[in-house]
């Protein structure tokens, strides 16, 4: 039972580092893409509000329920962040 929990912690610690990073690097994208504001100014507020949002995955990450709830909901939270940038470019697009 304590090597099951350790490996738990393990994916957690793992998907609170990694997926928080990559989160946190995609809403910068997604906020820097989805103004039309000074292009110095967009991108210093997404990546001072990613910091926000790597300690709310990290949160995330250890207060779901299971390391693949951890996984999946970094993974949802990752695909809206796509789909809004991607939504973004093809308007400014045009």
């Amino acid at each position: 039972m304590a090597t099951k929990q350790r490996l738990g912690i393990c994916f957690r610690t793992i998907a609170a580092i990694v997926g928080g990073y990559a989160l946190a690097s995609l809403f910068a994208v997604a906020c820097s893409v989805s103004s039309r504001d000074s292009r110095a100014d967009v991108v210093l507020v997404g990546m001072l509000t990613s910091f926000a949002v790597y300690v709310g995955a990290f949160l995330w990450c250890f207060s779901a329920s299971s390391a693949l709830r951890a996984w999946l909901g970094l993974l949802l939270g990752a695909l809206l962040l796509v789909a809004a940038t991607m939504l973004s470019l093809s308007w400014s697009a045009s």
